[in-house]
């Protein structure tokens, strides 16, 4: 049996619980897949991404209803190194990427805030290279962690309440979606299932890291993953709780909330309310 084939295998069989089945109960729940999409699946070479990848391969492969993908590397001035070791994972998963170049890290390279223009060239770029592809979802490998550590960081960090979608319309490109497939997906069996099949990805490959540009946000983002561990230390269920508030949100008992990027304060109807 061939590596990718023990790969396969083990995604349907020994992870069936931890990967495939939250895989397409996200697909499902959030209606993340229609007939005849063409989803761009975005590998950046990590581990999230390259296992999405994966598991829409194989989705693609024993689906009952047609759609598209494209396995999409788009490559924003990665070190030789760091672009060799993607080839070379997918190569072992044997997934058919398509690589695409750009000068993204270059272009960014000399400003003071290299990381804000960076992340806007880079969804912008993703954008147009879909188009290209003629793809009308693009598919980004945010999991379960992600979404519960973004909720938080924005309530301890930037006061306001908002998670991370399963799914955006993109304002800016006509008819296009970002999707995001590993949703209900933990970390840690994301983690498991590497090891477990002896995968190593690159783990960061931007070239700012060892620079100061984006150390305050990922000492942020550390400080809320630890955070979170230690609550559940004492609380098994405080991480799915985190998940489950933006789903509970009573508007009878909040101060104010933005709609369509209109602020509604209680104030506004509360005279008008009967006691």
């Amino acid at each position: 049996m061939e590596r990718y084939q023990e790969i396969e295998r083990c995604i349907i069989k020994s992870y069936r619980s931890k990967l495939w089945a939250p895989f397409i109960r996200a697909l499902k729940e959030y209606k993340l897949l229609k007939e005849n999409d063409h989803i761009c699946v975005c590998i950046s070479g990590g581990k999230d991404s390259m296992i999405m990848a994966k598991l829409f391969q194989e989705l693609h492969r024993h689906s009952d209803f047609p759609f598209e993908v494209t396995y999409l590397v788009m490559n924003p001035g990665y070190n030789e190194e760091n672009l060799n070791k993607i080839i070379e994972n997918a190569r072992i998963m044997n997934i058919p990427i398509v690589i695409e170049n750009t000068d993204i890290f270059q272009a960014v390279d000399k400003i003071d805030n290299p990381c804000y223009l960076c992340a806007r060239m880079r969804r912008g770029c993703l954008y147009t290279l879909a188009k290209k592809y003629n793809c009308n979802k693009i598919a980004l490998g945010h999991h379960f962690d992600d979404v519960i550590e973004t909720t938080l960081m924005g309530i301890l960090y930037n006061g306001q309440f908002q998670t991370m979608m399963p799914k955006l319309k993109s304002r800016n490109f006509v008819d296009m979606e970002v999707i995001r497939p590993l949703y209900l997906i933990r970390e840690k069996d994301i983690i498991n299932f590497s090891k477990r099949n002896n995968l190593d990805f690159i783990r960061c490959a931007c070239r700012f890291t060892k620079g100061v540009y984006d150390k305050e946000f990922e000492s942020k983002r550390k400080e809320v993953k630890e955070l979170i561990k230690t609550l559940a230390l004492t609380n098994d269920v405080v991480e799915q709780n985190i998940f489950k508030a933006p789903y509970n949100v009573n508007l009878d008992h909040v101060i104010g909330y933005k709609k369509d990027n209109k602020k509604v304060n209680f104030l506004d109807e509360y005279d008008d309310e009967i006691s």
